[in-house]
């Protein structure tokens, strides 16, 4: 797979090209609206999100035009429905929200399919269907359903299936509730594909899929005293081939990998992944900009990535003490930290993604920019989710910020970045050079155009 810019002469290079935005234009954008998550399923032929509403909205990727063949598949609304309601719980008199934290879908089995969608409390299993023919001539039911009197039946009818407009169902098939004290910031289905982990701040639980009402904790790190207190799980995931390995983050900065084959609670860590802190660079806010926001196995399992405030670094499962690659997202910010604390921006949780060959990473940033960084060339581009550059096949330009002295032509001043538009959430399809950024409630998605 190529690299993540356009540069020389080279036949690999490529350069990002806008193809769509999904959402409405409106400026005073409304809460319920704001994209929480994105997720592309094992395929790459379907993008779900969930937003803070409660919504989950799949699209699906049409079939190439044979009349158009540079035109490649263009993604549609496949399925909206409502995954989460907002609810209270009256022994501890909260509110819980209906903003979906996460969603993971299932490999395919058959024709239907299957997400797993979690809000701070509650993850359900949704089976998504089509249907395209509908059943006619029932003995015991008129056409508009109502019963008919048995004494009036005079003949046996036998059901014909009827062809009809295609339908799109959306139906729970399981609900997994009350196994967390905390809100869940993660889900991550296992590689035996029967099981998934569920993580809150403080516990990690381990889930059949066929079995709602128990679960198993294989993760415990409340202390006995709460005052004792001294970090919380950040993000937690399975290794994708072995299934008996995940690892989970927490808020000091460190990753902690587990073997479920060594204990059934997972206390002790196999691995600890942690990078000596230089003295030099100590600062009152160098424990929040430390804490992991995200946590991703690379598909073929031998790295591991976390984001940080200020950057993304890469790990190699064999090696423990220090990352193997470091790229700094938006070190420009680091003057401006007292800032962001005092806006809360500085406990923003940004995500990160590989691409399908784990040659590039992906991250967001502010100002609506996210950041690509090559692994093989370690070239990295800024580039801008923007109605600006929406126009069809459009190029995207690389955005650089100005962090101080005389500002060039093309170049953004540090001081005029927009800290309330964000790109927290982006997807790589696991195969193809197509991407998903989400920005507040519009869903951009661009792709390469080869040179």
């Amino acid at each position: 797979m190529a690299g993540v810019a356009g540069g020389g002469g080279n036949g690999n290079d490529f350069q990002w090209c806008f193809s769509q935005v999904k959402g409405a234009v409106d400026e005073d954008v409304a809460e319920a609206d704001i994209i929480s998550t994105v997720e592309f399923n094992y395929s790459g032929d379907l993008l779900a999100t969930g937003d803070k509403g409660g919504r989950v909205v799949i699209f699906q990727r049409e079939q190439e035009n044979k009349s158009r063949p540079h035109s490649r598949g263009e993604y549609n609304v496949y399925s909206t429905f409502q995954s989460h309601e907002p609810e209270f719980d009256y022994l501890k008199s909260l509110e819980i929200e209906e903003k979906i934290n996460k969603i993971r879908w299932l490999p395919q089995q058959n024709a239907a399919h299957f997400l797993l969608s979690t809000n701070d409390k509650t993850i359900k299993l949704w089976k998504i269907t089509e249907r395209d023919k509908r059943p006619e001539g029932y003995n015991l039911k008129d056409e508009d359903g109502r019963l008919r009197d048995p004494f009036k039946i005079t003949a046996l009818r036998v059901p014909i299936l009827k062809p009809m407009d295609l339908m799109v169902e959306a139906s729970p098939r399981r609900i997994f509730a009350n196994a967390h004290t905390y809100h869940i910031n993660s889900i991550s289905v296992n590689s035996d594909h029967e099981t998934y982990l569920s993580a809150d701040d403080l516990r990690i639980n381990l889930w059949h899929l066929e079995i709602t009402d128990r679960s198993f904790n294989i993760v415990d790190i409340k202390p006995a005293n709460m005052e004792e207190l001294t970090e919380v799980i950040t993000a937690a995931e399975f290794h994708p081939h072995h299934c008996n390995i995940f690892v989970y983050s927490s808020s000091k900065g460190t990753i902690r990998l587990c073997d479920m084959r060594s204990s059934a609670l997972c206390d002790r860590h196999s691995k600890f992944f942690e990078e000596p802190e230089d003295p030099s660079s100590r600062s009152f806010f160098s424990e929040i900009i430390s804490s992991i926001s995200d946590v991703k196995f690379s598909h073929s399992g031998r790295y591991m990535m976390t984001r940080d405030y200020l950057s993304v670094k890469v790990w190699d499962l064999n090696m423990e003490n220090r990352p193997v690659e470091t790229y700094q997202v938006h070190e420009y910010l680091r003057s401006k930290l007292c800032s962001l604390y005092e806006n809360d921006c500085i406990f923003d949780k940004f995500e990160c993604c590989w691409n399908g060959s784990d040659g590039a990473i992906m991250t967001g940033s502010y100002n609506n920019f996210f950041r690509m960084f090559d692994r093989n060339t370690k070239r990295d581009i800024t580039l801008e989710a923007s109605r600006e550059s929406s126009k069809p096949r459009a190029i995207l330009k690389p955005r650089k910020v100005c962090t101080g002295g005389k500002r060039k032509k093309d170049e953004i001043s540090v001081d005029s970045l927009d800290f309330n538009k964000k790109i927290l959430h982006t997807a790589w399809h696991p195969m193809e050079n197509i991407i998903a950024v989400a920005a507040t409630n519009n869903l951009y998605i661009f792709q390469d155009k080869i040179n």
